[in-house]
């Protein structure tokens, strides 16, 4: 019987971040902020919660800054100390992780999730692990990852988190057609990066969580690259819903998709919301902006934004 205990996590965060030039020229990408904490700190401590021991970290060139992060700093720290900034103290101390707790793993090129995976398969080893990707972000009350690592352990299936799909019926990891629906678990009959045209009915997008048998690794370094370089990960899961060994985890919570510039600012609006010290400044804001939602129209026939006195250039 293969084990039921998911004690390891790989997070790729080895992109290039293109979508975010020119910000991401110099900064990785995981670690633009989402309200105070950068997104790949938002996916360290969701493993962490569900139980998590070791995380990977697949990173690539220029990504130094996500190291530096979750190492101590000792004389920050002795700094906000002597000035009596406890809040902020605490705030760097708890993103220094504990020993042994996250190694990293370089990626030479970018060459997408399934390669990044495969880096790290000598440190998977046989084990079930998580996959949890930075740049999509889900507001829970229960992390998303604990919800799966409860329901990994009552079946022992490989697991895809879902949520439903956009009216556009597009999604950026892949969206899976189901065949069945037993609370909030889905047996996925197939799974496409382009459901439409790939005629796969689907109603649920991927959410960029996962629970897998380490057997994947194996596959996905068995798999020839595209033109590019890339080995689909998409085809690799497509195999295990193929195979009926793939079940869809339809998670309580909103999820975001941070990896374009609307998806990171709309996460930072929800996030910020949900915190009780920003919520009553963030929700004034809104206020003043809201009145920008309303547009006229130029010489043109053009929208244009309606002019708020707070917009008005002064004489």
């Amino acid at each position: 019987m293969k084990p039921r205990h998911v004690r390891r996590a790989i997070i790729p965060a080895g992109a290039l971040g293109t979508r975010f030039l020119p910000a991401t020229k110099a900064l990785p990408t995981e670690m633009l902020p989402l309200v105070d904490r950068p997104l790949v700190q938002y996916a360290v401590d969701e493993a962490l919660a569900a139980g998590i021991e070791k995380i990977v970290v697949v990173t690539g060139r220029g990504k130094a800054a996500i190291e530096d992060h979750f190492d101590c700093a000792r004389e920050l720290e002795d700094t906000l100390r002597r000035h009596g900034k406890r809040g902020a103290l605490q705030a760097v101390e708890d993103s220094c992780a504990r020993p042994g707790v996250i190694a990293y793993m370089r990626q030479q090129q970018p060459l997408g999730l399934a390669h990044a995976l495969w880096c790290a398969r000598h440190v998977i080893g046989d084990e079930p692990f998580a996959v949890l990707a930075p740049d999509d972000v889900i507001l829970a009350k229960v992390p998303c990852l604990v919800q799966m690592v409860a329901a990994y352990r009552e079946i022992g299936d490989n697991l895809v988190a879902v949520t439903p799909l956009a009216r556009s019926g597009t999604a950026r990891n892949g969206a899976i057609a189901a065949t069945a629906r037993n609370g909030r678990l889905l047996t996925a009959s197939g799974i496409a990066a382009q459901p439409a045209s790939a005629g796969l009915a689907s109603k649920w997008a991927v959410a960029g969580r996962y629970i897998l048998d380490s057997a994947i690794l194996r596959r996905l370094g068995e798999r020839p690259p595209n033109p590019d370089g890339d080995v689909p990960f998409i085809d690799a899961l497509a195999r295990l819903a193929g195979d009926g060994a793939l079940r869809g985890y339809a998670f309580a919570g909103r999820h975001f998709d941070c990896s374009d510039v609307p998806g990171l600012l709309e996460a930072n609006i929800a996030f910020a919301l949900d915190r009780t010290d920003l919520a009553p400044t963030v929700r004034h804001v809104l206020s003043r902006y809201a009145r920008l939602v309303g547009h006229t129209v130029d010489h043109t026939g053009r929208p244009r934004p309606v002019e708020t006195p707070e917009m008005a250039v002064p004489a």
